[in-house]
C-alpha cells in the first residue's frame, strides 16, 4: 500500500514586499553584515510522523522517511517567528538536509521569517533569502538512526530534488549552489564520521558566504556535533524537535580577503544535558525521542 503525502503548509506565505526603490533594497542586503560578524543557525527538524503514528511505518512507502505531523509544522512556523522576533540581522541562506521532515521544516520557517506583520518589532527580513538542499546536513546513515527495519534494502534513499524543490515558497530555491557533500555518505557511518561530516559541512557552508548569515536544517546529530564542537563540551546533549545553537564569529576584510576566527556558541534552544536534563540555556524542555 503506498503511502501518498500531500505537501500543504498550513500556513500561506506572504513575502515582504517594500515600496523603497530595488537598488535602496539591493545596498541594504549587501551591507548586511557591516558589523564584522556571521551567524549561522543549526537547527533540528520538527516533530516526525513515527513518533506519533506507530502505524505509519507498516503502510509507508518509504518508513525512513517520515513527514512532519500537523503540530510538528506548527513548531516549525513558530520557531522561524521566535528567530525572527529577537535577531538583529538578516539571514540570507538556509540550507538543508535531502529527507522530507527536514525540507518541511525549512519550508515553515521560511515561510515565517518572510511573513508580514508576524510581529510588528520584529527585524524585517528580506524577501531574496535562497534555500538549497545539502547531503552534508543528511540523517546519520547507520542502524542506530536509521533502523535496519526500515531502512531501503538495496540502500537506495532515492531522493527526488525537483519533487522536493517544489515545497519550498516560491523564488526561493537557488540552483547555482554546488553542495559541500556531492553524494550520500556511505551507509555504516561511525561516530567520528558523522561528526566531522557535520563539522566541516558547516565550516564549508560559512567560508563560502562569510558576508552571509544561515540557517542549516538537519537531524539530532547535526546539533549535537556542532556543540561539541564548539561548546568545548563531550557532553552528550537531548535536542528537542526544532532545537537549535545560534553561532557567531568575527569576520575581518584584509586587502579584500576575508579573514576569520573560529565560530562560538551565542546561546542555544530546545538542547539540555542529558545526564540531568537541565537546559543549556533557556527554559527547561521536555525531550523528544530520536
Amino acid at each position: 500500500m503506498l503511502n501518498c503525502f500531500v505537501y500543504l503548509s498550513i500556513y500561506t506565505l506572504t513575502i515582504c514586499t517594500s515600496k523603497r526603490p530595488h537598488r535602496e533594497r539591493a545596498m541594504e542586503h549587501a551591507k548586511s553584515n557591516t558589523d564584522g560578524h556571521q551567524n549561522v543557525f543549526v537547527m533540528r527538524h520538527g516533530d516526525r510522523m513515527d513518533d506519533f503514528e506507530p502505524l505509519w511505518i507498516s503502510t509507508a512507502e518509504r518508513p525512513w522517511n517520515p513527514p512532519l505531523v500537523h503540530d510538528g509544522k506548527v513548531r516549525a512556523f513558530q520557531t522561524g517567528q521566535r528567530i525572527r522576533s529577537r535577531i538583529t540581522f538578516p539571514i540570507h541562506r538556509v540550507f538543508v538536509s535531502p529527507f522530507l521532515r527536514c525540507i518541511q521544516t525549512a519550508s515553515e520557517v521560511i515561510a515565517a521569517l518572510s511573513t508580514v506583520d508576524v510581529d510588528p518589532k520584529a527585524f524585517s527580513i528580506p524577501s531574496t533569502i535562497k534555500v538549497a538542499i545539502e547531503y552534508g546536513l543528511c540523517e546519520v546513515l547507520n542502524t542506530v538512526a536509521i533502523k535496519s527495519e526500515v531502512a531501503p534494502k538495496d540502500g537506495n534513499l532515492d531522493f527526488k530534488f525537483s519533487d522536493l524543490e517544489s515545497m519550498f515558497p516560491e523564488g526561493t530555491v537557488d540552483h547555482n549552489v554546488d553542495m559541500v557533500y556531492k553524494e550520500l555518505p556511505q551507509w555504516g557511518e561511525t561516530v567520528d564520521g558523522f561528526k566531522y561530516r557535520y563539522v566541516h559541512t558547516l565550516k564549508a557552508l560559512a567560508d563560502k558566504y562569510p558576508s552571509e548569515n544561515l540557517l542549516l536544517v538537519t537531524h539530532w546529530g547535526g546539533v549535537s556535533a556542532t556543540l561539541y564542537k564548539y561548546f568545548k563540551d563531550e557532553t552528550k546533549y537531548l535536542v528537542d524537535y526544532c532545537g537549535c545553537v545560534d553561532l557567531r564569529r568575527q569576520i575581518s576584510n584584509k586587502d579584500g580577503i576575508s579573514e576569520t576566527v573560529e565560530f562560538e556558541v551565542v546561546t542555544s534552544h530546545g538542547v539540555s544535558y542529558k545526564d540531568h536534563k537541565v537546559p543549556i540555556h533557556g527554559p527547561v524542555i521536555t525531550p523528544s525521542p530520536i
